[in-house]
């Protein structure tokens, strides 16, 4: 009995201590002390950091700028607002970043970052986990419930999910903004934001446990683009040490060349319909919706009117007046639309060649092996069509695409040195009947990555949260996932005790790693057959 009590008692005193050993309060950052919440599982989280000054009024599309010091101690426990873009409440998934019930409404004031970590104390040095979230550049935030992320701490990583400018806030060129740019640039504001939080990982995440010299950016769709692109970048070099991208490349989905900053600005000062890229939808040539307006048959059952005399012939008319010439407004203008306004103006909402963040096509700068030195994870789902076809889709193209771009990074990583892993999620999660499945489908990769199964999934994923989560093979392969992505980010190999042997990258003709039960994809034969058009691709980007 005596032993069982002791036993007891140091079971007790072993909880304690590990609770209070708890990386304490408060925290000093480079802009001021703050405080987080302590979980159940002993996971510190801290909501809400501020990484750079709201970029409204005259700092509407303009690079992050320092944020304001403040004196006392922030309790950091409360989302910031997501940046602004269009909720989906209706959706089969929503957007999980503004139509779940804690969601904040969207703002221009949304550079915010969130933090999960373990640590025992500043100086432990565990590596650092930047997230990038998708969303075709016009949805999402770190505060999506999918990216929650406690469980990824929980192995020993501080682990960090942040906001990015969307769609014409985040990716607008100008000649003006161009002008007043230190840097003769303008057009990828939402690269900038991922950077200023890299330039904070640097300055502040030691004091969290994190070592700031081992940073890893991952990030799925435009998120896994991103990821990609500022591989690419000069200006993120040396600020993260190894990227995963899971679904998505610097040229976009598939590979593709890149929009230079001149043909952006001349979109952004085209007429309506003159290769401007406006807004959705507003009224039709009769009012709202485009209807006939004033005019038609008389109702049914009225009194006919009785005849008119007959008209007189009409005079000549006079020769129409020549219509004014467009004037594009100005960014003063521009500045001053509300910024849902400002979501529809003309151009913009893509990344392009700005001569600053990304100095050239991204084609040419990894093809002549220019790319900043990372080990990279890069892979696709084994049914990425079907969230652009349907469930039935059998036109494969889109994920060959895909799954092409995930090869390419693989192989120019490699190239020039570095260690690469590429793999294919064949998992397929389960789906409630009655609901279409669409297999292993774009986005279906984020539960298992963050060992969120119970979580609501990201869009276009319409698999089972509930299902998931009740399934031990499904459960066995969240484990061996995030497990695989904490391991690479720990020490630039996804192996680790217990887990399946992933052999490094150094074929391009071997199959992916497959994450999952199935072992099926398209083979290298029928992405070799891309190789014709990169090289297209590549004819039309090289200088001459």
């Amino acid at each position: 009995m005596k032993s069982r009590i002791g036993l007891a008692l140091v079971a007790l005193l072993v909880v304690a201590s590990s609770a209070q050993a708890a990386i304490s309060d408060p925290i000093k950052t480079d802009a001021g002390r703050l405080s987080g919440t302590t979980l159940p599982s002993g996971v510190r989280v801290f909501k809400g950091i501020p990484f750079g000054a709201p970029p409204v009024g005259d700092l509407r599309w303009r690079e992050p700028q320092p944020v304001a010091k403040w004196d006392g101690v922030k309790k950091m426990d409360t989302w910031g607002a997501p940046c602004m873009q269009n909720p989906s409440p209706n959706r089969k998934p929503p957007n999980n970043a503004t139509d779940q019930p804690d969601s904040p409404k969207p703002s221009e004031d949304c550079l915010y970052l969130n933090l999960w970590t373990k640590a025992n104390r500043s100086g432990d040095k565990l590596p650092v986990m930047v997230w990038l979230f998708g969303g075709a550049y016009t949805e999402g935030g770190g505060n999506s419930i999918h990216s929650d992320g406690e469980n990824l701490a929980k192995k020993g990583v501080v682990l960090i999910t942040m906001n990015y400018r969307l769609g014409k806030l985040g990716f607008f060129s100008h000649p003006e903004l161009t002008k007043e740019s230190p840097h003769n640039a303008s057009g990828n504001q939402a690269l900038a934001d991922v950077i200023a939080v890299l330039k904070w990982v640097k300055a502040n995440a030691a004091e969290f446990g994190g070592d700031p010299n081992n940073v890893t950016a991952f990030g799925e769709s435009a998120g896994s683009c991103m990821v990609a692109m500022l591989a690419g970048s000069p200006v993120a070099k040396g600020l993260f040490h190894r990227g995963i991208a899971e679904s998505g490349g610097w040229g976009g989905l598939s590979v593709a060349a890149m929009t230079p900053r001149a043909t952006a600005e001349a979109q952004a000062l085209a007429p309506p319909g003159r290769g401007g890229r406006g807004g959705r939808g507003g009224p039709g040539a009769g009012g709202p919706g485009g209807g006939r307006g004033v005019g038609g048959p008389p109702q049914a059952g009225a009194a006919a009117a009785p005849a008119a005399p007959p008209a007189a012939a009409a005079p000549p008319a006079a020769p129409a007046e020549p219509a004014a010439p467009f004037v594009p407004p100005t960014l003063a203008q521009l500045r001053a639309l509300p910024a849902d306004q400002a979501l529809r103006v003309a151009g913009g909402g893509q990344p392009v060649i700005d001569g600053w963040i990304i100095p050239e096509d991204l084609n040419i700068t990894f093809e002549k092996g220019k790319q900043n030195p990372i080990d990279v994870i890069a892979g696709f789902n084994k049914d990425e069509h079907t969230a652009f076809g349907g469930a039935t889709s059998t036109n494969t193209g889109m994920r060959d695409g895909i799954a092409y771009h995930a090869r390419l990074f693989a192989e120019k990583q490699t190239a020039i040195g570095k260690k690469a892993f590429w793999y294919e999620l064949t998992q397929e999660p389960p789906y409630e009947p009655g609901v279409q499945s669409l297999r292993a489908t774009h986005a279906t990769d984020i539960a298992y990555v963050f060992n969120n199964l119970d979580k609501p999934h990201m869009y276009p994923d319409q698999s089972s949260p509930k299902l998931a989560s009740e399934s031990e093979v499904d459960r066995k392969w969240a484990d061996t996932i995030s497990s695989y992505w904490v391991n690479f980010a720990k020490t630039g190999d996804p192996n680790g005790s217990g887990l399946p042997k992933w052999e490094q990258f150094k074929d391009r003709n071997a199959p992916p790693m497959y994450l999952g039960e199935k072992k099926e994809g398209p083979s290298a034969e029928t992405l070799n057959a891309l190789d014709a058009n990169y090289k297209k691709i590549l004819d039309q980007v090289m200088p001459k």
